[in-house]
């Protein structure tokens, strides 16, 4: 790894001399020792004095905003971290030592930066250690963040502490409550493209200015006519934040909902391994879906990888198509498809295991329960009736996750329902099978199946004896299977519409025209997101602030009762059944808490009793909003002040929708973080609670640390600090184990705490090797041996400015000279530019080539003032603790987090003499030297006057002479 530009180099012992021979050691050298000393009484210093307040420009942390107001404004932020016992590992710290390089270099460059850091503290694992345990989840998790903060103030992050914040905290999740309110309290007007208070919506119900959205009133009957209980189930049909019966991933054996994120491709959980099925359950959701538009659209607007953005995009799957309606036994099957041109080629259809009506589409289709006659045995799988034969196959696609049922490689399964649907364009019957390869998350959770143009329908069409029919012609000698590409419309013709002959867009869109005229179906939009499910059968969470009446259905808390506070007790678990029982119903814990759940409000209409929401939030709530509080986080009034929002994240020229200017994490949270926040702040802005429409505006995913993991013969994990390298083979106990690298984690057993790095070396030789090791973004090994080099680097500057002898400083005031000063310079451009980009480690490399450079100039000490500081103030955001000292013992009294960084002296950028290669034909034969400025005449003259050129041109013809200035002379003779 080491290379020309490296700080220092590395030996296979990573151990400093210095360090294990103190005998040796001068008395004032940088050594562990020293750099520990100092760096606890920078951070302590730091901490007292409130270096790293950001002032605000109103409210409680106003104070000092006066000295800021003309300032450019700079607000940074890292993707918060759970408070795990274990504390941080190595990896942990890459984003937050990136973020605070860049906040420093920003705030020495004259920006106000407010960069803080916070907890994001509810959730699973706290929960499952307090039933393991007995320790409430609260003390553990306040445990944990009093570890993680000393860890991080032992790396000398820069910041401003009286912001930080934790989920967990009520004063915090008061407001997560509120928000939730908001969404609970608003619907989607499309005509105006954004959310609106409920409370309009009702006025112009009352009004009949306007009708209920579509599917919003199930009753059949005008506003007017429908009674308040129905009237207020249609408003709930129409809030963004509902509650409806969901197919869900239960897990028995966990007690609990999961995500799709945290079931494996076989259908078990995440965590515990136990079995997930599918059920239908009443679950709250956010109705996300209603911005999937602009949340596609906004991507263009702000500064976002593009592997982010396309997954966003893909995640959001916007398709346009139209929806169709198929005449079955059970009523109108509907089918959203892409494809409306293939109508022709559909010749059977695949509902969902999960779909609301294969109960209907089974129940009693033919007399006796049989099948009808000439049913083979694929069709029934082994089973004497259609009943039994749903049943069975529902059972077992409930075991599999929905990775597992999309997988490309897996045969298709499925059985007929017993029931024809009619294809609504040629009339003609078509059998309707139950398969899992359909899912009722996408789409209408039906597919009309048309196995000439899809390669999935053509697998079960083979495997079933099902009639392909193509509807797009191949091309010529096509000697594949299903066609999915543009070619003319095929047996694609009835009385009245003819599709043959049509390129793929033009039959799309005369089959819409076809389908709304005969009113069979319409032309539509749909999108591969669901709506959010927004509920989760924990305890340490945040609570619903929501009660039910009389009625089952949902009401909203008042602000003033807020927060709802997650009570004490001491039965963490929710009720777990056997991991089997399917048909188990979730018992959450808050629910065995009557005393608590059932309650005597007054909500304006006199004292009556309610039953509180016994779900919590999920954990990704309180994570959805965090960077608005960082803002004005003692703001009891309100969420955050408007003044105070608009400051730090209000849109500007750079950033046409707002949000906070640089938001640091990883790339795992590039969709449902992300997505989920972008959705809650687009929320606050349609309400007029905050300026920005957009969360962050840039975004970087730093990439990983990777270390060394060792498996066994068996293939499990051991401990990777126990293993024993001997002559480039790896033993543990005795035993040879596998090397390979891989992400830090308790699960490869290579955690590695930073703390014992920070004893040894210092926490700025730390923050320099995780920076020197490649760009931020990207992933890279961790070499432990190579920590070597930043050590040394540190040492051999502070050599410039301090005698190791007397501890004095030893700079000079003399001037610095030219060459020298030309070197600084450069080295101050690429310093610069290494900042502005994250890529500290060519940041590092300049500064090792200008220290260099000193030390081969100064080898006794006398370094000019001006270029000792300079070359300080340069390392101060990466070594910030030692440039401190070093700057303190320059003479400043104050510290040099507010100094101004060195500016460029762009004259001396430009090369005076460039280095220009001869050729002779093509082929080189001498490098020149020559004034940077000269012309292609001063060029060739300096290349005749090279006595080697001289020498190749002797004797032989010149017949054309190529000189470019800067680039290069080149003789044809």
């Amino acid at each position: 790894m080491t290379t020309a530009a490296e700080p220092g180099a590395t030996t296979k012992d990573a151990t400093p001399k210095d360090v294990t021979a103190e005998d040796a050691v001068p008395p004032f050298r940088y050594t562990a020792a020293l750099a520990n000393r100092i760096e606890v009484d920078w951070q302590k210093r730091w901490f007292e004095q409130g270096t790293f307040n950001a002032p605000n420009p109103v409210g409680e942390l106003s104070d000092g905003f006066d000295r800021v107001a003309i300032r450019p404004h700079c607000y940074v932020m890292d993707m918060f971290p759970y408070p795990s016992g274990a504390g941080l590992h190595v990896g942990h710290p890459l984003g937050y030592i990136g973020t605070d390089v860049y906040a420093r270099y920003r705030r020495m460059r004259g920006d106000n930066v407010l960069h803080t850091m916070g907890f994001d503290a509810f959730g699973l694992p706290a929960e499952q250690y307090a039933v393991e345990t007995g320790q409430h989840p609260h003390t553990t998790t306040y445990g944990n963040i009093e570890v993680f903060v000393a860890q991080l103030r032992r790396l000398g992050l820069g910041h401003d502490e009286r912001r930080r914040v934790a989920t967990t905290d009520p004063a915090f999740y008061r407001w997560t409550q509120w928000i939730f309110l908001q969404i609970f309290n608003a619907w989607y007007d499309a005509a105006a493209d954004k959310a609106r208070p409920i409370a309009e919506l009702i006025s112009e119900l009352d009004a009949g200015t306007r009708q209920p959205n579509d599917g919003a009133n199930p009753f059949d009957r005008p506003w007017v006519e429908l009674s308040e209980v129905e009237r207020r189930q249609v408003v709930d049909n129409h809030r963004l934040a509902y509650r409806s019966e969901s197919t869900v991933n239960w897990a028995p054996g966990l007690g609990t909902v999961l995500s799709n994120e945290e079931v494996t491709a076989d259908g078990r959980s995440e965590r515990g391994n136990f079995p997930v099925f599918k059920r239908p359950l009443p679950q709250w959701m956010m109705r996300i879906t209603a911005y999937a538009d602009r949340l596609v659209r906004d991507l263009e607007e702000i500064d976002w990888p593009d592997k982010v953005r396309t997954m966003q995009r893909n995640w959001i799957g916007r398709s346009t198509g139209a929806q169709v309606s198929f005449a079955t036994p059970a009523g109108d099957l509907q089918v959203f498809t892409t494809r409306p041109d293939t109508l022709f080629g559909a010749t059977y259809m695949v509902v969902a295991p999960e779909h609301p009506l294969v109960d209907a589409l089974t129940a009693d289709a033919w007399p006796a329960g049989g099948w009808p006659e000439g049913v083979g045995d694929s069709w029934t799988g082994g089973h004497g009736d259609p009943r039994s034969a749903v049943g069975a196959y529902r059972a077992a696609a409930a075991r599999r996750s929905e990775l597992d049922r999309q997988a490309g490689d897996r045969a298709k399964t499925g059985v007929f329902t017993g029931s024809f649907a009619t294809n609504p364009v040629t009339g003609t019957q078509i059998p309707v099978f139950v398969a899992d390869y359909v899912l009722m998350g996408y789409g209408t959770g039906a597919i009309m199946a048309v196995p000439a143009q899809d390669e999935r329908d053509w697998e079960f069409a083979k495997a079933f004896e099902l009639p392909i029919i193509r509807t797009v012609a191949p091309p010529e000698g096509w000697a594949g299977e299903a066609f999915t590409g543009d070619g003319p419309a095929i047996n694609s013709s009835i009385d009245g519409l003819s599709l043959d002959g049509l390129d793929v867009a033009t039959a799309k869109a005369t089959m819409i025209e076809w389908l709304e005229a005969n009113g069979r179906g319409r032309g539509t939009v749909t999108y591969r997101l669901r709506d959010w499910l927004f509920s989760r059968q924990r305890y340490w969470g945040e609570p619903f602030p929501i009660v039910y009446d009389e009625t089952g259905l949902p009401i909203a808390l008042p602000e003033s009762m807020l927060p709802v506070e997650l009570p004490e007790t001491d039965d963490f678990s929710p009720k777990s059944f056997p991991p089997d029982d399917a048909e188990s119903t979730p018992e959450p814990p808050l629910g065995r808490l009557a005393h608590w759940v059932d309650v005597e409000l007054d909500l304006g209409d006199g004292p009556k009793a309610y039953r509180r929401e016994t779900n919590t939030m999920p954990n990704w709530a309180g994570s959805c909003w965090y960077e608005l509080r960082y803002l004005d986080p003692t703001n009891a009034d309100t969420l955050v002040d408007s003044e105070i929002e608009r400051y730090w994240m209000g849109p500007n020229a750079d950033r046409p929708l707002g949000g906070v200017e640089l938001y640091v994490g990883g790339v795992e949270h590039a969709v449902l973080h992300l997505l989920y926040a972008r959705f809650w702040h687009k929320v606050l802005y349609d309400l007029g609670h905050v300026s920005s429409s957009e969360p962050f505006h840039r975004l970087v995913n730093q990439g990983m640390l990777q270390l060394p993991a060792y498996t066994n013969a068996d293939g499990f994990y051991v401990p990777a600090a126990e293993v024993v390298e001997t002559q480039g083979r790896f033993y543990f106990d005795g035993v040879e184990v596998n090397q390979e690298f891989g992400k830090i984690g308790k699960s490869l057993k290579n955690v590695v705490n930073p703390d014992e790095f920070i004893a040894e070396y210092g926490a700025d030789t730390f923050r320099m090797f995780e920076m020197f090791s490649g760009p931020l973004e990207q992933s890279r090994p961790w070499d432990s041996k190579a920590i070597v080099g930043p050590y040394r680097l540190l040492q051999r500057v502070w050599r410039v400015v301090v005698d190791e002898q007397t501890g004095e400083s030893q700079v000079s005031d003399e001037p610095i000279p030219d060459e020298l000063n030309r070197l600084l310079h450069k080295a101050i451009h690429a310093v610069r530019e290494g900042y502005e980009t994250l890529r500290f480690n060519t940041s590092i490399a300049r500064v090792t080539e200008l220290n260099n450079a000193v030390t081969q100039a100064y080898p006794r000490g006398g370094t000019p003032r001006a270029l000792a500081e300079s070359l300080v103030l340069m390392l101060a955001p990466l070594a910030p603790h030692a440039a401190e000292e070093l700057w303190s013992r320059l003479g400043h009294d104050t510290s040099l987090a507010w100094t101004q960084f060195p500016v460029v002296d762009e004259s001396l950028l430009i090369e005076e003499t460039v280095e220009i290669p001869v050729q002779v034909n093509g082929k080189l034969r001498a490098v020149i030297k020559v004034d940077a400025g000269a012309d292609a005449a001063a060029l060739e003259a300096a290349a005749r006057e090279d006595s080697r050129i001289a020498a190749a041109l002797e004797g032989r013809a010149t017949r054309r002479v190529v000189a470019v200035p800067g680039r290069l002379v080149n003789f044809v003779v």
